[in-house]
């Protein structure tokens, strides 16, 4: 069963989104998808997953210089 995970991140740009897709997308290894919205006040990160939880993907956010908080 897949879960719904969103966060408030820093990430700003679309250059930034594809430079943290490949980590994402290893992250979650093919069970599920995510996506940013850029356009939120927030840049929200909507995450889909059955396996990472929420502070794997923080802690990857984190890892290259962003914010990361998970929204509940």
């Amino acid at each position: 069963m897949y879960r719904v995970l969103v966060f408030r991140t820093s990430v700003r740009k679309r250059g930034r989104v594809r430079y943290l897709a490949p980590y994402l997308n290893n992250l979650i290894n093919g069970h599920g998808r995510w996506n940013f919205d850029l356009e939120d006040c927030d840049n929200i990160l909507r995450v889909e997953t059955q396996n990472p939880d929420a502070v794997d993907i923080s802690g990857l956010l984190q890892k290259h210089g962003f914010l990361c908080e998970e929204l509940h």
